[in-house]
């Protein structure tokens, strides 16, 4: 692994790079739920009901013991159940059929129902609870034909409390949502909405618009100030209408770099104002290569990248939370193990987990501290993760599944 920077050099304007430093950070638990490769996504969701958030990672749920017993830090102690047949994946050799979950009750039945994203390109599911004290396998519902775009999302993209799947789709190469619809209509296939025109590139259709299933950076935010929650994708953002219960297009603005290329190859896109001069900049971190940045909007179309972390590659997935409570933001990321069986860059370095504190002020660069989480070392993220308040005690805990296993990291 490449040594951690402790400063950033100044070799863009003054104003505007961002502030680095670095150290660790021992505040945090380890808990092993499952050493062997489950699923490259994971959620957190109280599954049978007993007030205690549970973890799910593709085919499996892991029961919790009592939130704040001694048996909560025992990995051992969380009881194993099956969601479907398990598949079996071997780290190094290939990948796993369940690369994004999400947690929500589709059928409102008071259950809480999951949400599994497999392969990229693939049909993906929803799967119905059957209820505390049930060993059967869930009932599978099919939501649409294709997820593609290796950073699907699931966020509320107008603000009424139920979020919205946002992926590619193929073969119409069209970015677009789904919205949930109502009880008597979940066990159909889902309306999909597309935002976008069909791609126009040739051969690997998709590359322009965020729909090729490998295609790498997705996001939703409000990035033009409205209120309204955008489409992000590393070559440009889809303009919401507001009112996104119809089927027309959005509008669609292009990113460029000075050097006239789009963003470079991301996984999860945020729309964040870090310099507080009232407009959107981005935060970004690289799925294959080495690279966290955040990228400057300069108005007029002009966006600048800068570096925030060179010192390990593979960021395949990022979350931003407040993780100090300071009130401020921060993103949380780690190297995905062997995202492509070893062959990226850095592939075979070692597996970290971070989380960058944001401290913004008006008119000056984001002051950005890297704080490596020891106890995540040789955890690392997958394709997806998710920030839950594990334990009950008020602070945010990283859920995880990758080609390292199961693990649950609580803050102290």
């Amino acid at each position: 692994m490449k040594p951690v920077r402790l400063t950033l050099a100044l070799c863009c304007l003054a104003l505007f790079s961002a502030e680095i430093s670095a150290g660790e950070d021992q505040q945090w638990v380890r808990i092993k739920l499952d050493e062997r490769f489950r699923s490259e996504g994971v959620t957190a969701a109280d599954i049978n009901k007993d007030g205690t958030l549970d973890v799910v990672a593709g085919d499996i749920w892991y029961e919790a013991p009592k939130a704040g017993s001694a048996n909560h830090t025992d990995g051992s102690a969380w009881k194993q159940h099956e969601v479907r047949m398990p598949g079996e994946f071997v780290a190094g050799v290939g990948y796993s059929n369940s690369f994004a979950n999400f947690a929500w009750d589709m059928d409102r039945d008071g259950l809480t129902d999951i949400v599994i994203i497999g392969f990229p390109g693939d049909p993906f599911h929803w799967y119905r609870n059957p209820g505390p004290g049930s060993e059967m396998h869930w009932e599978e519902h099919v939501i649409w034909t294709s997820a593609c775009n290796e950073s699907p999302e699931f966020e509320d993209l107008n603000g009424d409390g139920v979020p919205e799947f946002i992926v590619g789709s193929q073969p119409e190469a069209q970015m677009g949502f789904l919205q949930i619809p109502g009880a008597a209509r979940v066990n159909e296939k889902f309306h999909f909405r597309a935002v976008s025109e069909p791609s126009a590139e040739e051969g690997r259709r998709g590359l322009d618009n965020g729909t090729f299933k490998y295609y790498h950076g997705l996001g939703a935010g409000d990035m033009n100030g409205d209120g309204h929650r955008d489409i992000l994708i590393c070559h440009g953002w889809w303009e919401s209408p507001g009112k996104i219960d119809g089927d027309g297009l959005w509008k669609f603005h292009p990113i460029r770099q000075e050097n006239g290329q789009p963003l470079p190859n991301a996984s999860n896109l945020y729309a964040d104002d870090f310099d507080r001069d009232g407009d959107a900049d981005l935060f970004l971190s690289s799925a294959h290569q080495y690279g966290v940045w955040w990228c400057e909007n300069q108005g007029n179309d002009k966006w600048v990248l800068h570096e925030i972390d060179m010192s390990y590659s593979q960021t395949h997935a990022v979350e931003q939370v407040d993780v100090n409570g300071d009130g401020q933001l921060d993103y949380v990321t780690g190297k995905r193990f062997f995202a492509h069986n070893g062959n990226d860059p850095g592939g075979k370095d070692a597996v970290v987990m971070y989380w960058y504190e944001v401290v913004r002020t008006a008119g000056q660069a984001p002051k950005i501290t890297p704080h490596e989480i020891v106890a995540g070392r040789d955890t690392g993220v997958g394709t997806q993760f998710e920030i839950h308040d594990m334990n009950a005690d008020g602070k945010p805990d990283i859920v995880l599944s990758n080609k390292k296993g199961v693990n649950v990291l609580l803050q102290k």
